[in-house]
């Protein structure tokens, strides 16, 4: 029992690690240092994200509520993991498709959903599955705007999801990733892929609200349109 608590404050999921205001502002600057500097670095980005989410994870959360499928997502609480997905059936849908497409996402940049870490520092229950969903779909999000896991595909989601939910760690992302990009792809980056994902971030519906394992069958060309993300450059 006594690791259950922590100065009076409680564990509030497996895993969780609560923290005081000092302590989030502390790993929020560390984590943004360590992430800028290398931004390979997922558990730092990860980090940062739950300590900087404060705002954008309710506001995230709300959206799901105020939305039949997000609100089905939330009550069920279905996970993207290698343990929940049924690769072979995933392998076998029609080309196009959004499963076929991501498993060749998958295959193709040798990633895996188990990589995505297990929230800790995010102080609500709800919010910390909010931030759980948001990283496991972020490889779907990479399947639906037809970018490769490469420093210039990374960016371009990052964007995208800088828009979509607001979250500081994406908007981080987003400014500071294209800092090691040479200057002809910092030139495709700002004259076209930017300004496309941008775009496709305000128009779009919230890429939350989607129930990804009951669309597999769907073409990713439907689902785009469905969702209002623009045809890639």
């Amino acid at each position: 029992e006594e690791e259950e608590e922590v100065e009076g404050w409680h564990q509030l999921y497996p895993g969780h690690i609560p923290t005081s205001p000092l302590q989030k502002a502390l790993l929020a600057a560390g984590s943004a240092v360590m992430a800028l500097y290398d931004p390979y670095r997922h558990d730092m980005v990860a980090v940062l994200g739950e300590t900087t989410g404060c705002l954008a994870l309710p506001n995230l959360r709300d959206k799901m509520k105020n939305h039949p499928e997000g609100y089905r997502i939330l009550q069920e609480r279905p996970r993207i993991r290698l343990s929940t997905l049924d690769m072979a059936r995933l392998q076998g849908l029609p080309d196009g498709s959004l499963g076929r497409e991501y498993v060749r996402f998958l295959e193709d940049n040798k990633v895996s959903p188990d990589t995505r870490m297990p929230p800790k520092f995010v102080d609500d229950e709800e919010l910390a599955y909010v931030i759980q969903r948001y990283r496991e779909v972020h490889d779907l999000m990479h399947t639906l705007l037809g970018m490769p896991t490469n420093m210039l595909g990374e960016v371009v989601v990052k964007w995208f999801e800088a828009i979509q939910t607001g979250l500081p760690m994406c908007v981080l992302g987003a400014a500071f990733g294209p800092v090691r990009l040479s200057t002809r792809k910092l030139q495709v980056l700002a004259t076209e892929l930017v300004p496309w994902a941008i775009r496709s971030g305000l128009n779009a519906s919230c890429v939350l609200n989607v129930y990804y394992e009951q669309r597999w069958e769907q073409p990713v060309e439907s689902l785009r349109e469905e969702l209002g993300i623009f045809s890639p450059p």
